[in-house]
């Protein structure tokens, strides 16, 4: 193989695992052959082109490395004019993407094709690739619009209490931190990034601070 297979994983938010779909990753790799080189992870929206562990990607790579995602969401939920500057940025760097749920791309593991061949499955590559961003970016704005009219609907009601805490996620986080393990380690056992870890810790200080207040004036 003359080429690294660099795979990338994302969430949304730091309440998401991004890695959620390494060992998916993983097992698509070994049965195809492959070994990946790399993963980059973060936890950025799709809908944002600027993602600091998609460009170090993309700056590694060399001519026909590849780019592994699980699915297209992952790299793409970009409004149209930054999904072309994103795929310009993938042409001129000259990476080949791969999406699990996307088979006519793994012909980019596979051996050398002749050009007649590599140019068909190039075409009908960036036809789905293009059709598969849009739906992506179609289904985030459909759940951005139902959320922001959930919302307003229970601001009328007087319900809306905006979004509350992983109270069981950051228990477990101030725990594993009270057992002197490091932030490496908490974030390697839950699988959270270190933000998520910095809220939990605020979190709690400021549930102990409340707590103490609560104790001055009883």
């Amino acid at each position: 193989m003359n080429y690294f297979v660099r795979a990338y994983l994302r969430a949304s938010t730091n309440e998401q695992d991004a890695e959620r779909a390494r060992g998916a990753l993983d097992r698509f790799a070994a049965e195809r052959g492959v070994t990946i080189c790399n993963y980059y992870v973060e936890n950025e929206s799709g809908a944002r082109l600027d993602r600091p562990e998609l460009f170090r990607l993309l700056s590694d790579c060399r001519p026909s490395d590849v780019l592994l995602v699980e699915d297209i969401d992952r790299l793409s939920r970009l409004a149209s004019a930054d999904w072309e500057a994103l795929k310009r940025t993938i042409r001129e760097r000259q990476v080949r993407v791969v999406a699990v749920n996307v088979p006519t791309t793994w012909q980019h593991l596979a051996p050398a094709q002749g050009e007649f061949d590599a140019r068909i499955f190039g075409a009908i590559n960036d036809m789905l690739l293009d059709m598969l961003a849009a739906f992506a970016r179609r289904d985030y704005e459909q759940r951005r619009e139902r959320q922001a009219q959930g919302i307003a609907k229970a601001r009328g009601q007087g319900k809306y209490q905006g979004r509350q805490p992983n109270q069981e996620r950051y228990d477990a986080i101030n725990r594993m931190l009270a057992s002197n393990n490091s932030w490496s380690v908490v974030q390697r056992t839950i699988g959270c990034s270190r933000a998520t870890i910095s809220k939990a810790v605020k979190f709690a200080a400021e549930q102990r601070s409340e707590t103490y207040c609560e104790i001055l004036t009883t």
